[in-house]
Order: C-alpha cells, then structure tokens, then sequence
C-alpha cells in the first residue's frame, strides 16, 4: 500500500538535503551579510563623532586584514592580527563605554526599533537662552550659591535614568527663573534644573553619583553631574560650587573646572552650534543603504537564476 510521499523516508531525506542545500547555497550568504550591514548601520547610528568613527574604520580594516592573512594561511601575521583586534576592541570598550552602556541598556529594555533611529545632534539653542543661563550661573557664582544645571544636547533623556524626576515645570528659560530656584530658601534648590531647548522642564531632579574616586574638593553636585554624563551621552551638566563659587562642565564623566562665565559661554556655544565636530552619519548611512541595496539586488538576481535556467530548457 502506497502511505504517499509524507511516509516514505527516503522522501523525507531528500527533501531535507534540498532544503540544506538551498540554506547553504542561497540563503546563508545573503542572511550573513544582511546581519553584518544590520550591525555597521547600528554602529554608525550610535557612534557619530569623527574621531570615534575613525576609530571604528581602523578597527574594520583591521578585521578585514586578518580575514585575508587567515584566508591565505599567513598564520604568524593572522596571530599577530588577532591578537590587535582584540587589544582594540577591549580599547574601544573602555573609551566608548557610555555609548555600550546605552546600547545595552536599550537592547535589554527591549527598545531595539529605537537601536536602528539616527541620534539627533546637538538641539541648537539661540543666543539669548545661552545668554540667559550664562548670565544666571554668574550670578550664581558671584553669591556662591550652589546650582546644577542638565542641558540636553540630543533626544529627550529617559526619566529612568535619574533617581526622583523632580517636579514639572514646562518654564521658559530666564535668568531671574534658573536664579529664584537655586536660592537657599526654595524647596527645589537641593535637586539640578533640566533644560530641553529654551524651557526649564523640571527643576528637584535627583540625579545618581558617580562612582569614580574623585577628589577631596568636589562635593555632591559635582559627583552628581559626572554621574548623569557618565550614564546618559547626549547632556551636558553645568555646576556651581556652594563654597568656592567655581564654575564646571560636564561631559561623559568629565569635569571641565574652573571656568569663568566667559569661557563658560564659548563652550557651550561651541556644544550647541551647527558646527559641532561630528561626523555627517547621513551621507554613511546613505552609502550604505544603497550598497545594501545593491547587494540584496544582486542576491534576488542570483535566486532568479535558476527558474529562468529551468525555464530555457524547457
């Protein structure tokens, strides 16, 4: 009795060594390479500045190089290549560790649609909010009254990253404002002030410390601000000393101490300008849209081949 084709084992097989065979001929080559240019895109959306773009270019023609000396059985260069593959992604891990927390952060929150979202750059803010804050952390300084202020360079910061939000306050952005709630008696003066474009979103926010030793002169703000830029990237933290009135910059977990309002100003004018050294992401990212579109192209051409083939003989 004939059970069909669904019975017979040898059918079975065979069908299976054709859908091997068809994973490795067709579909493995494509998926790979689809996979490699998914992981280039989420670096290069990631990862924006020049210099650390560079970075990333070295370490590729590194890992090419040492695909072609293992390919061509070069096996004492293909030791020394591996081992420097190695030796600079444990380097770029350590320099880029804000931007491997963030990915990590999202990839286990599960944001990953957010992975593939170009980071925007620097919200440019016009002469007369920098003026306004400038003019108010001088103020502040002059009467050594303690102040943290987080200015937001890119995509709005997840609340989640500070330790208490603070309270709402949706506020344009003044001197006499940022001044009022950094007095002494305001219930708000202990907390940082987030500013978002020109308006003061929330001032009381609690902010986490960091845990690099630091010295003996920085006090609780300071370890604030380096806590937040060590965590989230796309902020700044300006911070005035209570009892010497010094002015600070923070940016990825580094304090730029002391400053005079002056010079205060022409770094954040430099921050938020349309010229900040960053690379054009949108031209790469162009580029490589349009070689993987290119690529996947040339896939569909080659699976095309063999129903035309089959086609011709008959």
């Amino acid at each position: 009795m004939n059970l069909g084709p669904g019975h017979d084992p040898s059918w079975t097989q065979s069908v299976l060594r054709h859908l091997i065979d068809f994973w490795t001929q067709w579909l493995k080559g494509p998926i790979d390479i689809g996979l490699v240019l998914a992981l280039t895109y989420m670096v290069l959306v990631i990862i924006g500045e020049r210099r650390t773009l560079w970075m990333v270019r070295g370490l590729i023609i590194l890992m090419l190089a040492t695909t072609v000396s293992n390919s061509l059985d070069l096996r004492l260069l293909s030791f020394v290549l591996e081992k420097l593959v190695i030796g600079s992604a444990v380097t770029m891990a350590v320099i880029l560790q804000s931007e491997f927390r963030r990915f990590l952060e999202q990839l286990g929150r599960g944001e990953i649609v957010q992975l593939f979202q170009p980071s925007r750059g620097a919200i440019p803010k016009t002469d007369s909010v920098l003026d306004e804050i400038v003019d108010a952390v001088k103020e502040l300084s002059q009467n050594r009254t303690g102040a943290l202020l987080i200015l937001e360079t890119g995509s709005p910061i997840d609340e989640r990253d500070f330790s208490v939000p603070g309270v709402k306050l949706n506020g344009e952005v003044s001197k006499e404002l940022l001044q009022t709630i950094f007095q002494t008696s305001t219930l708000l003066h202990d907390g940082a002030v987030l500013i978002r474009a020109s308006r003061i979103v929330a001032a009381g926010v609690i902010l986490p410390l960091s845990e690099r030793t630091a010295s003996r002169q920085l006090g609780t703000r300071h370890r604030a601000a380096m806590g937040i830029t060590e965590r989230v990237e796309n902020c700044l933290c300006v911070v005035v000393s209570e009892e010497t009135g010094s002015i600070s910059l923070a940016e990825r977990g580094t304090l730029n101490r002391p400053l005079t309002s002056s010079k205060l100003k022409e770094l954040l004018e430099a921050r938020f300008s349309q010229s900040v050294e960053r690379e054009p992401v949108a031209p790469n990212l162009r580029r490589l849209g349009i070689l993987s579109s290119r690529i996947l192209a040339l896939v569909s051409r080659f699976l095309r081949l063999p129903s035309s083939a089959s086609g011709d003989k008959k």
